[in-house]
């Protein structure tokens, strides 16, 4: 049994747990037999499908997880170069990449005889009585991902190289092979609880999507109004520092869809919950973002519904998002049309049904971000469960006598 408990509370001391005292070390050059490296093939930026064959990208490892939907597809003219097809039990290397990426792990849990390497990746043949699940596993944890990227070099700021000599010299806490698979399906556990969850979200993702079809589809007794009578609108402003020019006094940036912390002064737009923010310009502009409350930037219009439901016209332009994009405008940095909140109509039911239907999707939303919750409490347990099982806190004890 696992106290689950210990398993939150040790979160707090990753990277910090010694080895159990009885725990032999061995370097990899005795676990693993070669490393394999593919071939860079030309190839189409677009995935391969079962027809087709595919060279992967640096992106199809990360944290122990491989991906092989992260490919690209090799042109026929180029196919008889490609060499090493991911093979089932074996642990994929990002030898070289960006120096955050560089050293991530992908364990491969079937053969794709229809995917090949690039020359960026190695993929390690394990000597016989290791499990390559559990390898992957101990290489993601803190202390080995630090070593991985400590190893990696390169005058270049933006790529690293990790060589096989110093990756192979690593040493790591060895376990009979009994053990390793035992430690390895506990944590199998986790993984699949949450991919389960993962998979309940493009669920709901997908209903909501089916929702918003059904439900923002004009009716005949609908009104039809321009957004720009709909909200007040105010741009943003020019991100200013401070004097030592390190600290943003003023602005917003958003990656990944995250909004980054910022600052703010008396000249400061400020964002509500309620208001809708417009990316105006730049590569992504057209894109919407919600739920935000700070300081907006210059490259923002920030809109405030006024009379009408608020989270009702957020959905109807999320809705519209493609539309949006697609009508930009600009030779260089696109940007959307300096006449768009005129022109673009939007149509309105009474605001007691604006209320029902954003109520509905509310609701939608929330159900969804209750499972993403569940998912990083998930995480942090096995973070947290992966410390114990790894450094010998806790431990399952095996069958053989190794």
């Amino acid at each position: 049994m696992i106290n689950l408990k210990k398993v939150s509370q040790d979160n707090k001391n990753e990277g910090k747990r010694p080895l159990s005292s009885n725990w032999s070390k061995v370097k990899l050059n005795k676990i693993i037999k070669t490393l394999n490296a593919g071939v860079s093939v030309n190839s189409e930026d677009t995935p391969t499908n079962d027809d087709q064959y595919g060279v992967l990208k640096t992106s199809a490892v990360f944290n122990g997880k491989f991906n092989p939907n992260e490919n690209k597809t090799i042109r026929l003219d180029e196919i008889k170069r490609a060499k090493v097809n991911p093979v089932e039990g074996s642990i994929i290397i990002s030898r070289m990449n960006t120096p955050e990426l560089v050293g991530e792990i992908g364990y491969v849990d079937k053969t794709y005889r229809n995917l090949f390497l690039p020359d960026r990746l190695w993929q390690a043949e394990l000597a016989d009585r290791v499990s390559g699940r559990w390898l992957a596993n101990l290489l993601t944890t803190w202390d080995f991902k630090r070593q991985l990227k400590n190893i990696a070099t390169g005058t270049s700021n933006t790529m690293k190289n990790i060589s096989q000599r110093d990756f192979l010299s690593l040493e790591i806490p060895y376990r009979p092979y009994k053990e390793q698979q035992k430690i390895a399906d506990v944590l199998l556990t986790w993984d699949r609880a949450i991919e389960l969850k993962e998979s309940l979200i493009k669920e709901k993702e997908e209903q909501k999507i089916g929702l918003m079809e059904k439900l923002l589809t004009p009716k005949s007794d609908w009104g039809i109004r321009a957004l720009g009578e709909l909200v007040t609108r105010k741009k943003g402003q020019a991100v200013v520092f401070d004097q030592n020019g390190k600290y943003p006094v003023l602005g917003i940036q958003f990656l990944n869809g995250e909004s980054e912390p910022n600052y703010t002064n008396d000249s400061s737009v400020l964002a509500k919950k309620e208001d809708i923010l417009l990316l105006w310009d730049g590569a992504n502009a057209g894109s919407i973002y919600t739920e935000f409350e700070g300081a907006v930037g210059s490259t923002f219009m920030r809109l405030r519904p006024k009379g009408v439901n608020s989270i009702f016209i957020r959905e109807y332009m999320r809705k519209d998002e493609w539309y949006i994009k697609s009508i930009r405008e600009g030779s260089g940095i696109p940007h959307v049309p300096r006449d768009f909140l005129n022109y673009y109509k939007m149509h309105l039911p009474l605001l007691s049904e604006q209320k029902r239907i954003a109520d509905i999707l509310l609701t939608a939303d929330r159900e969804i971000e209750l499972l993403k919750k569940e998912i990083e409490h998930l995480k942090k347990q096995k973070k947290g469960l992966m410390q114990l099982l790894l450094t010998g806190i806790i431990r399952v004890k095996g069958d053989d006598d190794e």
